[in-house]
């Protein structure tokens, strides 16, 4: 494909599966080879067990990398080191100081680099930061719960969950956090956190909280925000958003149902990876110094169990 970027997967589990079909979908991009440790369907592109064969054997701009979080560093470096751009799922590594690592190479060889923050690019998400561009805001909570997904073997709910909310709170109010409570347990899995609640001071006296477990039988994902003027209601799942303002004395208000352009998530976020490797803007792609503040937050501040 003329002036396409060639770009090779690497992981092909269910989220991986998830790209491979996007990636196939978007004419900017040639997929070019695919990687993982075991051959799980039948593949049209060329297949490898190996990330440095693969490397050694292909011509390609760059990588999307979706394998465990514990992989992560020995990935991105291997194909940072072979002059890679690179797409990275969330977060950028399992700890602050392999993200460090990765975001050295990345700044000595000068790569394009995204963490794939999905809910950035969610329909809604882009609603309600243009209801809020203009307003004070004064609080923000978000509901992340559901029941425990089998993909998950390596990480708890902090590192799987709490990173989309952490990066959201910042991401939507624009407002860096200053003060992190976090309370955690774990009720029925062996190794990992499956529950808990975080509560935030931001700057300029903006409060934030998540609620997040992997112990609710059904999905619930909700952002709600209250500002000088209204209150919003966010559903990231519907991809539905709602205004609450004009309070009166008869306990009654105004209810607007804004307008939100329903669209798949991870295809708007892979056209912007497309788009920042081919023009350098970066829109609303997440950095690797964006994934380390969550990181930060979500292992280093004051946890309490």
């Amino acid at each position: 494909m003329k002036n396409s970027k060639k770009v090779a997967l690497i992981g092909l589990g269910s989220m991986g599966r998830n790209h491979y079909r996007i990636l196939k979908s978007i004419s900017g991009f040639e997929l070019v080879a695919i990687c993982d440790v075991v051959k799980n369907g039948d593949y049209e592109e060329p297949f490898y067990s190996s990330v440095d064969g693969m490397l050694e054997s292909e011509e390609i701009d760059a990588c999307v990398i979706v394998v465990p979080t514990f992989l992560h560093k020995e990935v991105a470096i291997k194909c940072l080191e072979k002059g890679k751009d690179i797409f990275i799922e969330k977060p950028v590594a399992s700890t602050v100081q392999e993200a460090n690592e990765i975001l050295e190479v990345a700044n000595r060889v000068n790569a394009k680099v995204a963490v794939g923050y999905i809910e950035r690019f969610n329909p809604v998400v882009e609603a309600l930061k243009d209801e809020l561009r203009e307003t004070e805001i004064y609080s923000i909570g978000i509901t992340r719960v559901g029941p425990f997904p089998p993909r998950i073997a390596d990480v708890g709910i902090l590192t799987d969950l709490s990173v989309h909310d952490i990066d959201l709170i910042r991401y939507i109010t624009g407002r860096e956090i200053v003060k992190t409570n976090i309370y955690r347990s774990r009720k029925i899995h062996n190794h990992h956190e499956d529950n808990a609640m975080l509560s935030f001071k931001l700057e300029h006296d903006v409060v934030a909280s998540i609620t997040t477990n992997w112990l609710t039988p059904f999905r619930k994902r909700t952002i709600e925000v209250a500002t000088k003027d209204a209150y919003y209601e966010a559903d990231l799942m519907a991809q539905d958003l709602t205004e609450y303002s004009e309070y009166q004395k008869n306990n009654s208000y105004v209810i607007r149902k804004c307008m939100v352009k329903k669209e798949e998530p991870l295809l708007r976020e892979q056209l912007a990876f497309l788009n920042f490797l081919t023009s350098g803007n970066r829109g609303g792609l997440s950095t690797i110094k964006d994934s380390i503040i969550t990181l930060e937050i979500s292992s280093k501040k004051r946890i309490i169990d």
